[in-house]
Order: structure tokens, then C-alpha cells, then sequence
């Protein structure tokens, strides 16, 4: 086992991820600390980890990066590496990784491995069944299982698979040279003296008529990623009865809206292999142009650790533009938290057979039969028994049936356990470097001048040493999202002027790239406020700095 108990070739169920999570917590408890932002439809806690270390400042003193996992049931992977991020950073702070160790000192990882455990608990039940999110019966409330197919593990054997069945009007025919791998028929038909079968999920059949197959939806029809304040819409698909009226995602949005010092937001799904931006509802030319520079800047870091190009939902993934998808984490992290937000969906397996990045149509149109077929013969050697050989069952409703074909599950939706860490593993860099890119506020100066009489002139200098801007987005200032810098000085009494100012935002060095080429930047990260004070000789004042992104630094100064 590794150094943590899970060497990370297989999923864990909710206790034993609970039991993980406290266990690391044991562990580091000067870096860990886990509890409880909510509760699910069910009842299970919802578990937050906190990262940073606490010898150089408490967790909200300093920005933060936010990462969640598993708002879809089936999409396991994505909890995985969420839990496999925690793993990396206190290992590597504990190696004296000099990056991660800087990580922790100056910045605080959120991280929620497990948003929907209803959902995911059924996924990897024993006898599973896949629901899009939560369980919560909608939008009929009473769970009602309207006539027709409803997938779930007939025979037991832990998966679900496909039913075949010879049918003279099928649309599949076997490929010819392997069975497992079925060919769509095309309008010449299909070859003579050629089985034709209709394929249908495995599952069983509510109310048949002995001739029609109907495919309600899943009485747990809910998309909770449907179901986040930005773009929601009565008319998306799942997105709930109202804004937040899940457990699930009223709790997550209040556990980070309670952490003002997040700066950056990344949500963890399968499948795809690529990472995508906002949004999902709005053509590029409607983002800032800032704001879509430094979404690509992100993009050229990530890509090359991960294999994993960067993409915009509405502009690359979205078919009928007129019909979008509202509701999203990842819409609401940036319009509503003005922060640089990100899904990555997890795993291609196109890409791992081939060496070629499923195609931005993936999600409509499946894979083609070559990629089927290439999959298929991959997976014998680095993921056995995801494809299965076709046999018989005699199915309740249907009579004699075939099961097999793909385990979609364990080889389309989820890396296999012989891949899963080193397909998870390069994520860990990518989200210290988007932490590290948050703004940082620092004391750079501090001088105390004698006027005379015990009345002295204070000077504060702030800067801004991260990357970002201290609002992160150009759509955070346009909108006046971020509450300016405060200082303020204690000990001391003021002369005409408050002991508490604001003295507005600061750049990052990021906007240097901004500048049209010309090597002079000025200071515009740079700040200096200076107060009158009456003390005596000696005091001791102390000097605070203050902002919702970037948490609190302070100085103490001697007038001397």
C-alpha cells in the first residue's frame, strides 16, 4: 500500500473515502483539516478538505483555490484525483518539495472530493445503478417508473452492459472482425445473410407490450450541475425547481461564498479528456477579452503536462446554439465569484488506443466504429474484461437476449484501474499552478518619521507579488465584484486622518504581459498609504492589511 493506505487503482466507496480523508487529517494535522460543509438528499455528509500550512497563517488569512469532484454519480475519476491532489501536496511538503512547500506556506487548497455521495454510492454499489446525479426522485416526486426501459444490473455480475437482440429491423450488425464491436446499418442495409440485432441497455422493462421499448427518464432525473444560479433555466434538462434547490449545491455555493479568499475554481468530471472554460451559454465575444487571454495563457501550461486541450462549452461542445446549458458550477464560479473557472472531464479513451483526441462532437455522436474497434483491442491488454464477449440470458420481459459489448462504466466513462493514477497524476501541478497564480499581498515598507511632541508620520507600503490582480477577472472589476484593499493601524491615535482606509485594487504582474510589448511596467502593483499618529516614543503599532481575495498580512513597527 501506499504511503497513504490507496494506491489509487480503484474508486473507494463513501465510508471508506470518509476513513481516508480523517486518516490524512491524522496524519498532517498541521496541513489537514476535514469537515462537514452539508448534508446530501440522504443524508451523508458532505467532506471538505482543507489545505495549507497552519504554521505560516490560518486558512482564510491567505487566497485559496477551490477544487470539487463527483457532482456526477458515475464519474468516478474525477473524486479520485481530488483525493490524489490532498495525497500530493502534504507528501510533497513533507519531501521539502520547494513548490509545494511555497504552495502551502502562502496559499489554502478547498477541496470537495465528493459533491453527489448518493449518487457515486450507487455507482459503485455491488449491484450498481447510474443515475446522472442525485437520487432525489424529480420531477416526479414520488419515484414513479413510467413504462418502458429502466437500465440496472439484471444478472448480478456488477455491471451494466448492453442487451442484443435479433431483429430483422436492428440497426447493429457485428463487426466482422470482432463481435464485441457493434456497426450501425446504413441505408443500403445490411449484408446479406447478416444477423441484424436492436440494441437496448441492460436493464428491466416496466409495463411491456410486447413490442414497443420506451426510455423514460431516470426517475432520479436531476442534473446538479443543471442546478447552479448562473443561466439556470426551467427549460435545461435536470436543472431542478429552482436555484440551489438541491442540498448538493446549496451547500457547496454557501461553503465557498463563506470563503471569500478563493481565487481560483476547478470541477472535476469525466469524460472527454479536456478542460473546459465558460461558458456555457455565451459566445466568446461576449467575455472579455482579458479574461479569454488569460483562460488561454492557463490553457498553455496545462495542455502539455496533461494532453488535454483547452476548450469553450458553448463555442467547441454546444451543437444547437439557441439550446444551452444553464446552470453550471463552472458558469458560476466566473460570472458570480469572478474567478478563472475550469471543468476538466477526465479521460479519452480514444486517446489511449489511438494516440488521437476524441473529437468536440463526442458527446452527440459516440465514436466511430475504428475507434470502437481500436478501444476494444486496447483494452484487452491494459483494461481486461471492459469489453465482453456477448452471451445469453433469458431476460424477464424480453425472453432470450445476449449481454456484452463495452462496459462503458469501466473503459468510456472512468480510466481503468491500470491507468487511473498516471492519468490523474499531472493534475496535481496543474492546480498548484493555479493556485500560485492567485493575487498575494505583502508588507514591502514600513518607516515611522518623528514630527515632534509624540505626533509621528506612518508609512505603509503593500504590494501585490502573485500573478493576478487582487480581482482576479477583468469580469470580477467590471462588474465590482471584489471589495477593495483595506489597511488599518492600531496602536497608535490618529491625527485627522481614520485609522482604517480602503485603498482600492492592485495588478499583477500577469497585466505586464498586456502592455503592447514595452519593457516599463511602473508600479501598478504597488500601493503606499501613510497615516499622522500621536504615540510616545517606543510604542509598539501594528499595521493590517485587508481584502476578501487575499486574506491578511500584518507588521508590527517600534516608534522609535
Amino acid at each position: 500500500m501506499g504511503k497513504s493506505g490507496y494506491e489509487f487503482d480503484r474508486f473507494l466507496r463513501y465510508n471508506e473515502m470518509v476513513a481516508w480523508l480523517n486518516a490524512i487529517a491524522a496524519k498532517y494535522p498541521k496541513l489537514v483539516s476535514i469537515e462537514s460543509y452539508g448534508k446530501s438528499h440522504l443524508g451523508r455528509d458532505l467532506m471538505l478538505a482543507t489545505i495549507t500550512d497552519t504554521t505560516t497563517g490560518a486558512h482564510h488569512t491567505k487566497p485559496a483555490h477551490w477544487i470539487d469532484a463527483n457532482i456526477h454519480a458515475v464519474e468516478v475519476t474525477g473524486g479520485a484525483a481530488a483525493l490524489y491532489i490532498i495525497q500530493d501536496l502534504v507528501e510533497k511538503f513533507g519531501n521539502q518539495d520547494e513548490v509545494v512547500v511555497e504552495a502551502l506556506r502562502t496559499r489554502t487548497f478547498y477541496i470537495a472530493p465528493r459533491v453527489n455521495p448518493d449518487g457515486v454510492e450507487d455507482a459503485l454499489a455491488d449491484r450498481p445503478l447510474y443515475h446522472r446525479s442525485s437520487v432525489r426522485p424529480w420531477p416526479w416526486r414520488d419515484g414513479h417508473l413510467w413504462p418502458g426501459l429502466h437500465p440496472q444490473d439484471i444478472d448480478g455480475d456488477g455491471k451494466i452492459l448492453t442487451m442484443r437482440i435479433a431483429d430483422p429491423d436492428g440497426g447493429w450488425i457485428e463487426h466482422k472482425h470482432e463481435p464485441r464491436v457493434m456497426v450501425p446499418v446504413g441505408p443500403l442495409g445490411a449484408p446479406r445473410g447478416t444477423t441484424r440485432y436492436r440494441l437496448i441497455q441492460e436493464g428491466l422493462i416496466e409495463n411491456y407490450d410486447g413490442f414497443t421499448v420506451d426510455q423514460p427518464r431516470d426517475p432520479a432525473g436531476l442534473d446538479l450541475n443543471r442546478n447552479f444560479p448562473a443561466g439556470w433555466g426551467v427549460s435545461v434538462l435536470g436543472s431542478g425547481d429552482h436555484p440551489l434547490s438541491e442540498p448538493e449545491v446549496d451547500s457547496l455555493v454557501r461553503a465557498a461564498k463563506a470563503r471569500p479568499n478563493i481565487c481560483g475554481y476547478n470541477a472535476f468530471h469525466t469524460a472527454g479528456g479536456f478542460m473546459l472554460r465558460p461558458s456555457s451559454s455565451k459566445p466568446d465575444s461576449q467575455l472579455p477579452p482579458v479574461d479569454l487571454f488569460f483562460f488561454n495563457e492557463f490553457g498553455k501550461h496545462s495542455t502539455p503536462l496533461t494532453n488535454y486541450p483547452v476548450h469553450s462549452v458553448f463555442e467547441d461542445l454546444t451543437w444547437d446554439k439557441s439550446s444551452v446549458m444553464g446552470g453550471a458550477g463552472d458558469d458560476w464560479a466566473y460570472d458570480h465569484l469572478g474567478v478563472y473557472s475550469w471543468t476538466t472531464e477526465f479521460w479519452d479513451a480514444v486517446f489511449h488506443a489511438t494516440g488521437e483526441h476524441s473529437s468536440t462532437d463526442v458527446w452527440y455522436v459516440g465514436p466511430t466504429v475504428e475507434q470502437d474497434l481500436a478501444v476494444c483491442k486496447w483494452s484487452d491488454t491494459h483494461a481486461p474484461n471492459s469489453y465482453v464477449n456477448w452471451y445469453k440470458y433469458d431476460h424477464p420481459q424480453l425472453g432470450k437476449v445476449e449481454l456484452g459489448g463495452a462496459d462503458a462504466f469501466r473503459i468510456w466513462t472512468n480510466a481503468p484501474p491500470s491507468k487511473l493514477r498516471a492519468e490523474i497524476a499531472a493534475h496535481a501541478e496543474v492546480a498548484v499552478y493555479q493556485a500560485m497564480a492567485s493575487p498575494r499581498l505583502e508588507i514591502k515598507h514600513t518607516k515611522a518619521e518623528s514630527l515632534g511632541d509624540d505626533v509621528w508620520r506612518v508609512e505603509l507600503g503593500v504590494a501585490n507579488t502573485g500573478w493576478l490582480s487582487t480581482e482576479v477577472t477583468k469580469l470580477a472589476h467590471d462588474h465590482k465584484l471584489v471589495l477593495p484593499i483595506t489597511v488599518e493601524i492600531s496602536g497608535a491615535t490618529t491625527v485627522g486622518c481614520a485609522a482604517k482606509e480602503k485603498v482600492g485594487q492592485l495588478s499583477g504582474r500577469a497585466m505586464f504581459l498586456l502592455n503592447g510589448g514595452a519593457m516599463s511596467d511602473g508600479t501598478p502593483d504597488r500601493v503606499m498609504h501613510s497615516w499622522i499618529v500621536r504615540a510616545t516614543r517606543g510604542a509598539d503599532i501594528t499595521l493590517t492589511v485587508r481584502h476578501q481575495r487575499c486574506g491578511e498580512v500584518t507588521s508590527t513597527l517600534k516608534l522609535n
